[in-house]
This record gives C-alpha cells, sequence and structure tokens, in this order.
C-alpha cells in the first residue's frame, strides 16, 4: 500500500492533441471550441520565418504576436506574461522550438490561463509536456518547473517539421533515446513498480525501439523532402512517446545520469552552441560507463555514427578539456540536487570523472578497431 507521500501525480498527456498534415488549419476553431476569442502567439526567429508560411489566416478572433527574446528565463517569462496582461488577452499561443514552448507554458502558468503549443521541431518533448526547463541569461540550467495543468492543445503538422534543420531532429533523437536509458536505470531496480511506472517503462523501451529502427530512413526523407511513415513515426516518438515516459513515471521517467550530464556540461560557455539532445546523448554514453554496460556503448556508437551524434568530448569540440575543467563539469553533475542520484550506486565527481576518460578511451578503441576491420 502506496503511502500519501509516495503518490505519483499522473500528468500523461496535453488535453487534446492532433498530429496531421494541414492540422494548424484548425487552430481558430479550436479555440472558438474553448471559448477563447484572443490569444498572445509567442514565436521565435528563425523557426517562425521558416514556418509563418503555415500559420493560418484568422478571420474573427484577435491575435497579438511576440518573438522571445531567445532563452527560456524567469524574466522572459515574466515578459510574456506581463504582455498578456497589459493586452487583455485570453491565451497563449507558442510557435516555435522547446524553448518558446517552455517560456509559454511557464508565462501560461503564472497567469493560469491556457496555452497551445504548434511545434516546429522535433528536437524535445517540449510540446506535450506540462514542464518548463528553466536557464539563466548565459543558458546555464537552473532547475525545472512543473504545472498543475496540462498543454490545453498541441497541433503537430509534420510538414512543418519537415521543413526545420535536420540537426534538430538527430538532437531529438539523442534527447528521446535517452528515454529509455534513463528510465531503465531507475525503474529496473524497483521490486514491483505501480502500473503508471509500469506504462512509463514501456513507453520508453518503445522510444528506443521506434528510433533504432526508423530514424535512419526518417533523415533521409527529411533530406529528400518526402513525407514518409518513418518521418512522421520518429517526430511522434520524439514528442508524444518521450513525452509520455514523464507524463507516467514522473521523477522514475524523467531524467538520471545522462541529463545531469548534459545539465553540467552548460556550465561550459562553449557548449552552448551545441543542441541540448546532442548534450543528452553523449551523457547516455558517459552514463553507460557509470553502469559498467559497456557492450551496450559498442551496440550503440554505430547508430550514433550513422546519424551524427556525438560520442565523445572530442566530438563535441571540447578535446581540450583539462582533467581540472572534467572534474568540475563532474562536481556539477552530482551535486545534492542532481537526478544522477535517482539511479542505483552513488557517485561523485571523481567518478564521474573517470567515466568521461574512459568513455573517450572506449570509443577510440572501438573505432580503430572498426577502421582495421573494414581495411581488412
Amino acid at each position: 500500500m502506496r503511502r500519501v507521500e509516495d503518490t505519483m501525480i499522473v500528468r500523461a498527456a496535453p488535453q487534446e492533441y492532433i498530429c496531421g498534415q494541414g492540422c494548424w488549419n484548425l487552430l481558430e476553431h479550436h479555440l472558438e471550441r474553448r471559448g477563447i476569442s484572443s490569444a498572445l502567439v509567442v514565436r521565435g526567429g528563425r523557426s517562425w520565418e521558416a514556418a509563418k508560411g503555415y500559420f493560418p489566416d484568422f478571420k474573427r478572433l484577435e491575435l497579438q504576436f511576440y518573438r522571445y527574446g531567445g532563452e527560456c528565463t524567469y524574466a522572459e517569462r515574466d515578459v510574456i506574461a506581463s504582455e498578456v496582461t497589459r493586452l487583455g488577452l485570453q491565451a497563449i499561443i507558442a510557435v516555435g522550438g522547446g524553448k518558446v514552448s517552455d517560456s509559454a507554458k511557464a508565462a501560461a502558468a503564472l497567469l493560469r490561463i491556457p496555452v497551445i503549443i504548434l511545434p516546429t521541431l522535433a528536437a524535445t518533448c517540449s510540446a506535450w509536456s506540462s514542464l518548463s526547463v528553466m536557464y539563466d541569461e548565459a543558458g546555464t540550467m537552473v532547475g525545472f518547473e512543473v504545472f498543475p495543468g496540462s498543454n490545453a492543445l498541441v497541433l503537430l503538422d509534420p510538414r512543418v517539421i519537415l521543413d526545420s534543420p535536420p540537426e534538430l531532429l538527430v538532437a531529438g533523437i539523442g534527447d528521446t533515446l535517452a528515454k529509455w536509458y534513463e528510465a531503465d536505470a531507475i525503474i529496473s531496480h524497483l521490486s514491483s513498480p505501480s502500473e503508471e511506472i509500469a506504462l512509463a517503462h514501456y513507453a520508453a523501451r518503445r522510444c528506443r525501439d521506434n528510433l533504432m529502427a526508423h530514424s535512419a530512413e526518417a533523415l533521409a526523407a527529411q533530406e529528400s523532402g518526402e513525407l514518409k511513415d518513418a518521418f512522421v513515426r520518429v517526430v511522434e516518438t520524439n514528442i508524444l512517446t518521450a513525452g509520455l515516459v514523464g507524463g507516467f513515471g514522473e521523477d522514475y521517467g524523467r531524467t538520471a545520469g545522462a541529463h545531469s550530464i548534459h545539465d553540467a556540461l552548460t556550465i561550459l560557455p562553449e557548449t552552448h552552441r551545441l543542441l541540448h539532445g546532442s548534450k543528452v546523448a553523449y551523457g547516455v554514453l558517459v552514463q553507460l560507463v557509470l553502469e559498467g554496460k559497456l557492450e551496450e556503448i559498442g551496440r550503440l556508437l554505430p547508430f550514433y555514427e550513422e546519424i551524427g551524434l556525438p560520442a565523445t568530448l572530442k566530438d563535441m569540440g571540447l578535446s581540450g578539456l583539462t582533467r581540472e575543467g572534467r572534474l568540475s563539469v563532474a562536481a556539477r553533475a552530482v551535486e545534492p540536487s542532481a537526478s544522477i542520484h535517482r539511479m542505483e550506486g552513488t557517485f561523485d565527481a571523481v567518478k564521474v570523472a573517470d567515466a568521461m576518460e574512459e568513455l573517450e578511451s572506449l570509443v577510440s578503441a572501438l573505432r580503430a578497431r572498426e577502421t582495421a576491420a573494414a581495411c581488412r
């Protein structure tokens, strides 16, 4: 029997979700269904330029537009909320990637008004989840906010995502692949997982299986501009299936070692140019070293190389990071509040720094072996 203090809160899904080519054209209809007559459209910069041709004309409802400042900070949340209040609007519509969505969700939660998400990227599950990852002005991750209300509506048009930069889809694959490795590291040690946690574990496994099976074909389809089933499946895996992991599993299905490594890397200014999912993908491999699952790294490495995910510090342009620098990153990764501590075992900065160094040597050896085999 679970105690009250152990009770999980399931935030499985948005209130409504539609995936289909042209579904953005339904936006005005769905706002009217909700009694919404005015909204602030929070948009990005480059993502808006690519997606604005898909944004529908409104005939009856009032829209105001706001370009977000480029980072999901508490200050940005407050500016968006102030705009909504100043203009007397009833809802927020986010059109963009994860940081646009997270900024809009945070502002909507502050005002307790509906938020509607129109994703232009499939780089994270932000469009699905009822939380926002918060950063400071320098781009360092400072925490996350979980909200009591779900997103009111998500309209996912895969044609819009098809026009996004392929490297952002690759990053989304890296971030979503981590769902399995992080959730499994936490859940596999439970003697009797609840039904919610079991569903999170299943969704996490499906993330891995879908991505391993369809990512290469999806990226080829994107390169050729063809809207194929493999592409749609990967996009929905990155947004819907990935969102279900944390939605059902809460802390058991959110983050563990891989995201702790990501968060720690953000203390290095030179990593701010790197995509979230790329750093998480690297973190997966560091986590596997910490778990002693070196054979799994050997199985993953060909997949990483096929789609362009980084496996080492060198791959990320960080080969000059000293032992002292690695220890600084590792110290951030094992702070008391870090999600790495959801895994079995105890972790300190030396252990994590050693794992980072071991990964460099292991990947180098695996690549040398692969090269030698190809030359025979």
